[in-house]
């Protein structure tokens, strides 16, 4: 995420090491970040790595869960939950996501996305931990989504399925920023979803708002 996630700030060595995990893996990629890595970026020794963590896959599976309850955080606190209409949520939601878009590229690209892609073939655990992250966040639409889909007489659609199609169009913004080293691509890529939801539901794409303390302002 660009905004600062407020990270567990214990002085334990599995805190440091995960919270280390969460910078370096986003920054290198998880095949690119050694043990080493991480105990000199956590100021931690080797024992203290493999007295927490068997081996590195074990440090991704909890990396990738220590991520769902950070994130999990900053999601639930969001302004985007306050606007009365569950479609004016959804769609405050992908503003919300369009403003966390910003900065250096390891500063908003998924840690659990980042993982993914490298080991899904290689880690079973660690490919079923990143997918229960992400998975698990797209539930957290699909109340809102049912909602607005069927106020505006939309059927056909599963909302599950609609959920997580937000999640690999933000995936696939974080894949095309890399690629092209511009996270306005991926900025675009949210604003295409946005009017597509507009389309289905049939209503026109919204005036963005600025959500405040919990209220509405312009």
């Amino acid at each position: 995420m660009s905004r600062p996630i407020s990270l567990n700030h214990s002085t334990s060595a599995k805190a440091k090491l995960l919270n280390a995990a969460v910078r370096l893996v986003r920054e290198k990629g998880f095949n690119g970040t050694s043990v080493d890595d991480l105990c000199t970026a956590a100021g931690v020794t080797k024992g203290a790595f493999f007295h927490y963590f068997p081996s590195k896959d074990a440090l991704g599976v909890a990396a990738a869960n220590h991520w769902s309850e950070t994130t999990s955080a900053l999601f639930s606190q969001a302004a985007y939950h306050s606007p009365a209409d569950p479609l004016d949520r959804v769609f405050a939601y992908l503003d919300f996501r369009a403003d966390l878009i910003a900065g250096d590229i390891p500063e908003f690209t998924c840690l659990v996305g980042t993982m993914v892609q490298e080991m899904h073939e290689t880690s079973p655990a660690i490919r079923a931990a990143c997918e229960a992250s992400i998975s698990g966040h797209a539930e957290t639409l699909v109340a809102d989504i049912a909602t607005a889909l069927t106020t505006h007489g939309v059927t056909g659609i599963d909302p599950h399925a609609l959920a997580l199609h937000t999640q690999a169009v933000l995936q696939g913004g974080f894949i095309l920023a890399k690629a092209k080293g511009d996270p306005a691509v991926a900025r675009q890529s949210v604003a295409h979803l946005k009017h597509y939801i507009a389309l289905l539901c049939g209503v026109p794409v919204p005036e963005r708002k600025e959500l405040i303390d919990g209220n509405d302002n312009r």
